[in-house]
């Protein structure tokens, strides 16, 4: 398997800039899509999510325009071993991205469910008028503390040295394929989720903060530094959990929902 490393030219395998350029085209079409799909649909904090079916195409859609420039060392190194392993190395790579994005369609649909429970539980201090903005705050607060967890550090250190998923965890076949795409997507789930929770407690449909906090992610993960970015952003999320908690009107990017409406407890956002 270490062979692949340095392989031999596969029948039809795709050059790394056709893989490179393949992944970034995509996420430049999940971005305009993105776009144009949640224009005028940002609530702020509680933003409807919609019909199940509505939220998980601009759910994958979402990562896809996110992760995937942050995902693309890891595909590439992908790419190169399959090269010289795999029978179709284009198809076992698309697999891996597929099995990706499918790890993350797996944590959407967990935080649909549970957006669902709380707009059924109908919490009056939900609303904005009355503790949205605490719970908001502390939300974004608690994403500053998971930054300096154990947790967080092995797999911000697993992505951004994609090494050990050929070393430790490489698997033929197509259905190999899928297993590291779900297991790595696992590792990124891991990396991310305090970045997800900010971006539910100040609207997922914000382009605005989802743009932010993709440059974030593609920061830590690939940038030089990116593990001293990942410290930093510490503390910058606590202050900005205190600055919206205290006075979230001043927070730039931040729509405030409207009187009396709850932070899970909107009308569903309508389809597009």
């Amino acid at each position: 398997m270490l062979d692949g490393l340095a392989p031999r030219r596969a029948l039809g395998a795709p050059r790394p800039r056709v893989v490179a350029a393949a992944l970034l085209g995509g996420a430049l079409a999940a971005w305009v899509t993105v776009g144009l799909r949640m224009r005028g649909m940002d609530a702020g904090p509680g933003s409807a999510l919609g019909s199940m079916g509505w939220y998980l195409g601009i759910w994958v859609t979402m990562m896809a325009a996110m992760m995937l420039p942050s995902l693309t060392p890891m595909v590439l190194l992908h790419a190169r071993v399959a090269r010289g392993s795999a029978r179709r190395p284009g198809a076992s790579t698309a697999v891996f991205v597929a099995g990706y994005l499918i790890l993350w369609t797996g944590y959407g649909i967990l935080a649909y469910g549970l957006d669902r429970l709380v707009r059924a539980a109908d919490l009056p201090f939900l609303a904005w008028d009355s503790g949205g903005p605490l719970v908001a705050g502390a939300a974004i607060a608690l994403a500053g503390v998971y930054q300096l967890t154990p947790l967080k550090r092995v797999c911000l250190r697993h992505c951004r040295s994609p090494f050990h998923v050929v070393l430790h965890g490489w698997r033929e076949g197509m259905l190999g394929a899928l297993r590291m795409g779900v297991r790595h997507g696992a590792t990124c789930v891991g990396c991310c989720v305090g970045l997800m929770l900010v971006l539910f407690a100040v609207g997922v449909m914000s382009i605005t903060w989802m743009a932010l906090v993709a440059t974030i992610v593609f920061a830590e993960k690939v940038l030089p530094g990116g593990d001293r970015v990942s410290r930093a952003l510490a503390l910058v999320l606590v202050a900005l959990g205190l600055w919206v908690a205290l006075a979230p009107g001043s927070v730039p990017g931040l729509t405030e929902p409207a009187p009396g409406m709850q932070m899970s407890g909107m009308p569903p956002a309508p389809p597009s």
